[in-house]
């Protein structure tokens, strides 16, 4: 993805923090208002929870679609925001914060520097961090990843899926027919996933490996094997040249709280308008919080283009926060 993980000091319009759909949507609405947009997550690829928890699974309630995958629904997402032209800063984690009468500068923890007029947060449940498999964490990009946005990326792998939840038995499903096999280790002997998955999971061709845990991993260039290790001592080498380490995610404010912010129970309050106690601040999503509030992808949507809106005066004062209808308008 052009602009991923870039260097040094930039300047835009507005950056928006959170790379889940409702982010997406911010930023496609951000370019779509004429304004120049950053994108930052501290995940490695755009998509959130969507695309790290249930890529696969059906979502019932966006409008449209009677139903859309959680992957399909951040591809488009993904394709609408890329109108707007993004600065992507992805796999760094937004740090630092400060802001002056004219506009606002963050620092991510890996360097970047992003000058704004305006910050849209919308972390959803604030840094979403994958649990690291620490054996393999040498191998991250050459054969290790947390999460699997495309299956068909994968076709032809010999695919060693480690972990005991939802996220694990689904991929380990979804990629049996597409991966050249598929083995699933797990260290407990009963699974934390919905049990219709694990029944289909014991009736598939998946090589099912429980009480076992990831002793070590092999390889050169990228992985191209693994050893578990039972809780008898017993080994099994694996080939493998993909490792999905379903194994969870850490989820926290993390240095949001030393924004200055004002908050509710890790959550961040906004007025009508979606800006926080801090101007020039807006939050939207699973993140913000108001009274009535309603905690779904759909509302999320409608947040992001009051945000963006009403900080639209703020990027060019000839700007009203009132948009038009988009038919109306050439884009």
């Amino acid at each position: 993805m052009n602009g991923v993980g870039p260097s040094g000091n930039h300047e835009v319009d507005v950056v928006i923090v959170g790379a889940g759909p409702v982010g997406l949507y911010a930023g496609y609405y951000a370019g779509f208002r004429g304004m120049s947009v950053a994108i930052v997550d501290s995940l490695p690829e755009p998509g959130g929870q969507c695309s790290a928890l249930y890529p696969e699974k059906e979502i019932f309630d966006i409008a449209g679609f009677p139903e859309v995958k959680g992957q399909v629904l951040i591809d488009g997402l993904v394709a609408q925001a890329q109108k707007a032209k993004p600065l992507w800063v992805l796999g760094e984690r937004a740090e630092k914060l400060s802001c002056s009468a004219d506009g606002v500068e963050l620092t991510t923890a890996q360097g970047t520097t992003l000058t704004a007029k305006g910050i849209v947060i919308a972390g959803g449940i604030g840094n979403f961090e994958p649990r690291v498999l620490e054996p393999a964490a040498d191998y991250l990009g050459r054969g290790l990843q947390y999460f699997v946005p495309r299956l068909a990326d994968l076709a032809g792998h010999e695919v060693v899926v480690v972990g005991g939840g939802d996220s694990a038995v689904d991929w380990a499903l979804a990629l049996e027919g597409v991966a050249s096999s598929v083995t699933l280790v797990h260290r407990r002997e009963s699974f934390r996933a919905h049990e219709h998955s694990v029944a289909q999971l014991r009736s598939s061709s998946v090589n099912v490996l429980t009480s076992c845990e990831i002793e070590s991993v092999s390889g050169t260039e990228r992985i191209e094997s693994v050893v578990a290790r039972g809780v008898h001592g017993d080994r099994t080498t694996l080939p493998a040249t993909t490792v999905v380490a379903a194994l969870g995610f850490l989820a926290e404010l993390g240095p949001l709280q030393e924004w200055g912010l004002e908050l509710h129970q890790r959550r961040i309050l906004v007025d009508r308008t979606m800006q926080t106690n801090i101007p020039r601040i807006y939050a939207v999503g699973d993140i913000a919080d108001f009274d009535g509030k309603i905690r779904i992808i759909a509302v999320g949507f409608a947040e992001a283009a009051t945000a963006v809106n009403n900080l639209a005066p703020l990027v060019n004062s000839s700007w009203s926060a009132s948009p038009g209808h988009s038919s109306e308008m050439a884009v």
